[in-house]
């Protein structure tokens, strides 16, 4: 195995502490044990965020990806849980999985272009609106419920910013965290539709090109909530950098189209959109990687559009 990348591990250590350290040490060895146990020729690994993830080859010749993250890590096992829930519509189908030792073996997705590739953002929003009508499962009950969060639960995640800094904000602004409160707050006391299992994490870089499917989503976070949340991560990927104004111009057509498409209240995805921004600079801070300055920049400028609609419906 080469030299892992400096932001990997920075960001595994960041998350995950003396855990996520130890991981990374055993990580050769681990990998050594996979190739043995699936009988894999191991390839370069994709670029690395928040696991291990490589292109391999089984001694059958089916291709397939090895992914291997931090086993204390909870969702770890969500991801194979929510892919045997959406049984291949319109998702990668999980191989085998062990969820102790956090290895998940997955079918390889050829030619595994990411939305990335597709012009104009208009029909990369048009593929990803069928993508999630495919998707489209509702909440698991009984016991398969308690393996995944629900957005209520993520929501509480403001609730450790202001414990850090003792019922304050931190580099938040308060105002922004507030409101953020207020919306989530609101949207939960009222679901607008069924609560769905959604994939929780839909955004350019995790649909890709495949042939059993033209289009298959990988990487689901498995979180519970209404239909409009689960647009959010789209939104708020692949924008224009250095200009704000444009990325929120961006946001906002988007927003309008995946409502027009899904059948959706734009309204309800802003609101969804704008609290889930703030929540996401928190855990920018909290797991001490990059992007909180800019994600609430944005949220400050969502924000005028939330006061400019209740405004008008006045």
């Amino acid at each position: 195995m080469n030299a892992l990348p400096e932001t990997f591990v920075r960001t595994i250590k960041g998350v995950h502490g003396d855990v996520g350290a130890k991981w990374l040490d055993e990580l050769p060895a681990l990998l050594r044990e996979c190739e043995r146990r699936y009988e894999l020729r191991l390839l370069p690994p994709f670029e690395l965020s928040f696991n291990y993830v490589a292109p391999a080859v089984r001694a059958d010749g089916l291709p397939c990806v090895l992914k291997l993250g931090v086993p204390a890590d909870p969702e770890r096992a969500r991801e194979p849980a929510a892919l045997r829930l959406f049984a291949g519509r319109g998702a990668v189908r999980v191989l085998d999985a062990d969820d102790e030792r956090g290895i998940l073996l997955l079918e390889r997705l050829l030619p595994g272009r990411t939305l990335h590739h597709v012009a104009p953002d208009e029909e990369a929003v048009r593929i990803a609106a069928g993508l999630l009508r495919r998707l489209r499962t509702l909440a698991p009950v009984g016991e398969a419920a308690a393996a995944f969060p629900t957005t209520a639960d993520w929501a509480r995640g403001l609730e450790r910013l202001r414990a850090r800094f003792g019922d304050g904000t931190g580099p938040l602004p308060e105002r922004l965290v507030a409101r953020a409160e207020a919306e989530f707050a609101r949207l939960h006391a009222a679901p607008d539709g069924p609560l769905l299992l959604l994939h929780g994490d839909l955004h350019h870089g995790n649909i890709l090109s495949g042939q059993r499917e033209p289009w298959l989503a990988v990487d689901p976070k498995g979180v519970v909530g209404e239909s409009a949340f689960g647009v959010v991560q789209f939104l708020l990927n692949n924008l224009p950098e250095n200009d704000d104004e444009a990325a929120v111009r961006l946001i906002r057509r988007r927003i309008a189209q995946f409502a027009e498409e899904l059948g959706l209240r734009a309204s309800r995805i802003a609101a969804w959109t704008f609290a889930h921004m703030v929540l996401s600079a928190w855990w920018c801070i909290e797991d001490d990687t990059d992007g909180a300055d800019g994600t609430i920049r944005l949220a400050a400028l969502l924000e005028n559009d939330l006061t400019t609609e209740e405004e008008t419906q006045r």
